[in-house]
């Protein structure tokens, strides 16, 4: 038993019955179980009780000892001075001080119920997927589950977005090429990618976009590879590159991005010659995305997406491939590029111009397949079936922020897991 376990049960009145009786023998009636407080002080405020047919108002105090007053140095505390009941798990000595002030001591372990407690003995130990895999099952997901853990992984991105918009001044446009970036990039170029972003003015990706050879060279250029060409086309980009950091007064920054552990149609120079071609064909690139009212028109924007000529027979600069072919957008990185760059970046406009689009935006998620990752396998052999991006994007956030932390006091799942009555 834990004390935050004790204040758990406490607010949810999880108890095997109400017929409350204090250390005394004395019926206490709770009228108001009070208020959790999660700050400095009584553990509830403003609760009510019953006893002897005079009812009291004021805090209540939990511990799993009744020492534990003595231990916390309570009585030194003017706190403290307006508790109407001291409600432990175990009372191992009676506090004197309670006592004389007429404060009952309310010892719940014999009103705690075992099966509850062997529950969750079974989520904080073990190694699991989930804590609560072992008694997990499917119909414990909650109803509107997907829509509310979505509705907030949106929410903490747009927290996001919104810093970086203060940050440019308020440029959409700006921050949709920052994000791109960062997706294009994936894991292990990511930040990299983000950074060379962010070290361009946007305006000058604006004023070369139409040129996707300028904007190759400026990309590859910052990345460092063009410092020493090896083939004719690396020296038309050298040029380039020359040409817009004199025009442009582009800094002598050079930021490297990574190719070790990735597969080679993840390289970044595919990577960033795909993201050159998406702003070269796309020049109202953000409008259509804004204006975009399904799955479908999103994924047409992405749909001819492809690296430069030069790339159908290469992966790096100057090495030939066995292989020929253009190299385009995959379905599987455009419906990530959505789900995880688009869709937020949506939903932070409309939000920043006061606009509802929640059920709009949970649309597009119940319109793209769910995704398969280690995550989202792990869940299926659980029993539960993932058709959708709104049940994957769900879980897989759910996973992260309640079931990784062992956060299960704060996890609706957990929660009807503990409540609910099952066999052992």
């Amino acid at each position: 038993m834990t004390e935050k376990l004790l204040q758990y049960l406490w607010k949810h009145k999880i108890f095997n019955t109400f017929n409350f009786k204090d250390i005394e023998e004395r019926p206490v009636e709770i009228l108001d179980f009070g208020k959790w407080n999660t700050n400095s002080g009584p553990d509830f405020l403003n609760a009510k009780i019953k006893i002897n047919n005079i009812i009291f108002a004021g805090n209540i105090e939990l511990h799993v000892k009744s020492s534990d007053w003595i231990l916390h140095n309570h009585s030194q505390n003017p706190s403290y001075q307006n508790i109407i009941l001291h409600v432990v798990f175990q009372s191992d000595i009676e506090i004197e001080e309670l006592k004389s002030r007429n404060i009952p001591t309310l010892e719940l372990k014999s009103y705690i119920d075992e099966n509850f407690l062997w529950k969750y003995e079974k989520l904080i130990i073990g190694n699991q997927f989930i804590p609560c895999e072992n008694i997990f099952y499917p119909s414990a997901i909650p109803v509107n589950f997907h829509e509310e853990n979505v509705l907030k992984k949106l929410e903490e991105k747009s927290l996001e977005l919104e810093k970086n918009l203060e940050q440019f001044k308020n440029n959409f446009e700006a921050i949709l090429f920052h994000s791109l970036a960062y997706s294009f990039g994936l894991k292990v170029n990511a930040f990299i990618f983000k950074q060379i972003a962010e070290s361009i003015d946007f305006s000058i990706i604006n004023k070369i976009r139409q040129n996707e050879t300028q904007l190759e060279a400026l990309l590859f250029g910052i990345s460092g590879w063009l410092d020493n060409p090896e083939d004719e086309q690396m020296k038309i980009w050298k040029r380039e590159f020359d040409f817009i950091k004199s025009k442009f007064q582009i800094s002598d920054l050079r930021i490297h991005p990574k190719f070790l552990r990735l597969r080679p149609p993840n390289f970044p120079t595919i990577r960033l010659s795909q993201l050159a071609n998406l702003y070269q064909q796309h020049q109202g690139l953000f409008s259509k995305i804004i204006q975009a009212k399904s799955f479908e028109e999103l994924f047409e924007i992405f749909s001819n997406v492809k690296a430069s000529d030069y790339w159908n027979n290469r992966f790096n600069f100057g090495k030939i491939s066995t292989v020929e072919q253009p190299k385009y957008l995959s379905k599987d990185f455009i419906e990530l590029i959505i789900l995880n760059t688009i869709l937020p970046l949506k939903y932070t406009y409309h939000k920043y111009h006061n606009e509802e689009i929640a059920d709009e935006i949970l649309n597009f998620y119940k319109n793209i397949p769910a995704e398969k990752n280690s995550v989202t396998k792990n869940w299926k052999n659980l029993g539960l079936k993932l058709n959708t991006a709104l049940e994957s994007q769900s879980l897989i956030y759910h996973f992260k922020n309640s079931c990784e932390e062992k956060n299960c006091l704060n996890c609706s799942i957990g929660f009807k897991i503990l409540k609910e009555s099952s066999d052992v």
